[in-house]
């Protein structure tokens, strides 16, 4: 049930009245069924919410989830996203209500600061359960109304959980008098990957037929990468001479021009996407079917994150290769996931080279098996010390929508 509006709430929205701006794009069609509706406050955390909703589909397979962003945000797709991706609307009375009248949200999860009182108001009053995590005492409140006494404590009061990663914010969130059993301390949320499992009989028989030879996997290589990644693996070959490349291609359509140049530069490959058969002698496996790459990590003790060694794709999400046991090689140019492979670069779990000499030099290096178990744990560390805290939020989560359905029914 909605609390009772308070008069600065009711001047907020006179001060902040107005309806979506004519130049906003129309938003897509709502999925039927149950709903989550996730605000991701900052671009950063947006990997991290990512591999939440995936963890949280396996526990709910017919939830839908919407992802928002702040309204003036650069929207970035994630390479495996399967979920729309909007901004939000502006701070208006009005834009909040058509957001809300749309999507019909079941569930509200706000991650990090940057409240903003209408939308979260509206969706208060029309009982739709709201938490709030990694909170910061952060609100956006329309031009003009600052002056009012307690829109944030109203704002904040709207959540039934506040999560905030440290004593100070918890203090100061109760302070503004939102009621103690609401608020409580929680670290923030870690990419927790669950890669889905690889049939047994087909991980077995690739590991026959690459039988002991020692394997590392270049992915996602796009073409001004090919030179550099096949001058490291000849390089390489010169002190491990079986040593075999799995080459995954980013662009398909590239596959069959690189497979006569491969054959033109006297190395033994196999087109594995057409059927190829790997024999003892075979030197490159070539690939560019992203559905297999849970394969070829578990085979690949080394992976080479490709689409890094030259500007302008900005790197790959390393951390499914990581997951599934991989020491993580990657390129200077990794924008888009910088802050991940920052993480992994100061655990010890990931490698930059900035060459195909020292492309070649780090794969002979971490093909040794002390080294790649020891970034393999490294790397595993990483990926699994966020579980608790995910564990805990899906708890909640499913708790909350369980409550909901049971109200509806009733009523």
């Amino acid at each position: 049930m909605s609390k009772p509006r308070s008069l600065s709430l009711a001047a907020y929205r006179v001060l902040s009245w107005g309806v979506r701006n004519g130049t906003d794009k129309p938003y897509i069609p709502r999925p039927e069924g149950e709903l989550i509706w996730i605000h991701i406050a900052s671009q950063d955390r947006q990997r991290v919410v990512e591999g939440f909703c995936q963890r949280l589909r396996q526990s709910r397979p017919n939830l839908s989830v919407l992802l928002t962003a702040p309204p003036q945000a650069d929207l970035i797709r994630w390479d495996a996203s399967s979920h729309p991706l909007v901004n939000l609307p502006s701070e208006q009375t009005g834009a909040a209500r058509e957001f809300l009248d749309h999507w019909r949200p079941d569930l509200g999860l706000w991650v990090g600061g940057g409240l903003m009182p209408n939308v979260i108001t509206r969706a208060e009053e029309r009982g739709l359960p709201l938490i709030l995590i990694e909170a910061e005492i952060d609100i956006h409140v329309a031009r003009g109304a600052r002056w009012l006494p307690d829109i944030t404590r109203y704002t904040f009061d709207c959540f039934q959980t506040i999560l905030a990663t440290s004593p100070e914010t918890v203090r100061h969130i109760r302070r503004l008098g939102v009621p103690a059993s609401k608020v409580d301390t929680a670290p923030p949320l870690h990419v927790s990957p669950n890669p889905s499992p690889w049939p047994e009989d087909e991980l077995i028989e690739m590991t026959h037929a690459l039988s002991s030879r020692p394997v590392w996997l270049a992915t996602w290589v796009q073409d001004k990468e090919f030179i550099s990644v096949l001058s490291a693996h000849r390089q390489a070959m010169r002190m491990l001479p079986r040593l075999a490349l799995i080459l995954h291609v980013a662009d398909m359509s590239e596959t069959e021009p690189l497979h006569r140049r491969l054959l033109s530069m006297d190395l033994r490959c196999v087109n594995w996407d057409d059927g190829g058969t790997i024999e003892d002698t075979t030197q490159v496996i070539l690939t560019s079917d992203p559905e297999n790459l849970g394969l070829w990590y578990r085979l690949s003790p080394v992976a080479f994150m490709s689409s890094s060694l030259e500007r302008g794709s900005g790197g790959r999400d390393p951390l499914t290769a990581t997951a599934l046991g991989s020491a993580v090689i990657h390129g200077p140019f990794v924008h888009r996931h910088q802050q991940l492979y920052d993480q992994l670069n100061r655990a010890g779990a990931a490698r930059l080279v900035r060459t195909a000499t020292e492309l070649g030099d780090a794969v002979v290096e971490l093909l040794a098996p002390d080294e790649a178990a020891r970034m393999a744990l490294a790397g595993w560390e990483i990926v699994s010390e966020g579980a608790p805290q995910t564990d805990h939020l899906i708890e909640i989560v499913q708790d909350s929508l369980d409550q909901r359905g049971q109200d509806h029914a009733s009523t």
